[in-house]
């Protein structure tokens, strides 16, 4: 299949790396909105380089796109009209409004979107394939280094979307009630968040976000009546913790309960130690290819854009009625 990259900034050269390894895809060409660095790349990876946007799209089947968010939108607005099927890196657009006018354009053009949410293929996550997950109660940190990347958007877009991708995963419910605060460390917008979210089932998730902590920190916590389960994007590693009336498995520990016993099993599970945005490729060219649904579809990435936009109006709602201009401690986590 032939396919463009549009944006070949730090994500972009993995993108190109990446889709060089997998032999369903030819790379026609890429494009950049910095003419001078789109050539130094293409160079580096021996690929085609346009300088006109149009011209790259007629020769290709699908496209990557990997520039700033504040651009998706034109870019795939202009693939999508030219029929062709568009890899789309996360946040899906700036705003949930423009997302919903992709949707319906590319219904209308029958061609495919998939977001790059990417920590839907982390193994950690792919571990917990065929276990049954139905959380109460979930507890998130997403916490980072500063990095100058991304600052077009705030933490909440940039960081905590990915757990709201999977949040909405696990929990296909409606949203009840969001409530949120955040500040600006380093950026316009804000660099750290936390937020409570409560669902129509009664699901509740704490959900934190940081990209100004002294260490990176990527977990989630899920608890059900039966299970807790652990979820460790970093080290890509899941662990679950099972009570059951019977012993199930040798290694499992008696709970006395006074009149009756109970049983703990621990379960540390690792996933196939893959290469995710390789798998997210993989997957994108197989949907095309097969005609199946997307693993991370437009409908989702609109989903856990609107989630975001809830989250960002309760901060705004509540820096109105707080004055956070000396956080105790310096808003590093």
């Amino acid at each position: 299949m032939n396919i463009g990259i549009i944006g070949v900034g730090h994500l972009g050269r993995i993108h190109i790396r990446c889709i060089k390894d997998i032999s369903d895809y030819k790379i026609v060409g890429i494009y950049d909105a910095d003419p001078n660095h789109a050539r130094k790349v293409g160079e580096e990876f021996g690929v085609p380089v346009f300088d006109d946007l149009d011209q790259l799209l007629d020769l290709t089947e699908a496209v990557s796109i990997v520039t700033p968010t504040t651009t998706h939108f034109d870019i795939a607005r202009r693939a999508l009209e030219k029929k062709k099927h568009v890899f789309i890196e996360k946040p899906v657009t700036d705003t949930s409004e423009k997302a919903r006018k992709l949707l319906a354009l590319a219904r209308e053009k029958g061609v495919k979107v998939q977001v790059g949410h990417v920590e839907r293929f982390n193994p950690a996550l792919l571990a917990l394939e065929g276990e049954i997950l139905k959380p109460a109660f979930v507890e998130v940190h997403r916490l980072a280094n500063y990095n100058p990347r991304s600052m077009d958007v705030s933490v909440i877009q940039d960081l905590m979307i990915h757990d709201l991708d999977i949040l909405l995963h696990f929990i296909d419910q409606p949203v009840r009630d969001v409530r949120a605060n955040g500040l600006n460390i380093i950026s316009p917008t804000e660099d750290i968040c936390s937020a409570r979210i409560e669902f129509e089932n009664g699901a509740v998730a704490n959900v934190t976000a940081s990209r100004v902590s002294v260490k990176n920190m990527r977990k989630m916590r899920l608890f059900q009546s039966d299970a807790y389960i652990s979820i460790d994007f970093l080290d890509k590693k899941s662990q679950v913790i099972r009570i059951d009336d019977e012993k199930k498995g040798k290694d499992a520990m008696a709970l006395d309960m006074g009149d009756r016993q109970k049983f703990i099993t621990i379960n540390h599970i690792e996933g196939p130690q893959t290469n995710a945005i390789m798998q997210e490729f993989e997957s994108f060219y197989q949907s095309i290819d097969e005609n199946t649904p997307e693993v991370v579809s437009l409908n989702d990435g609109l989903r856990a854009l609107e989630l975001a936009e809830q989250i960002q109006k309760a901060v705004s709602r509540q820096q109105k009625t707080n004055d956070f201009t000396h956080p105790a401690d310096g808003g590093m986590a």
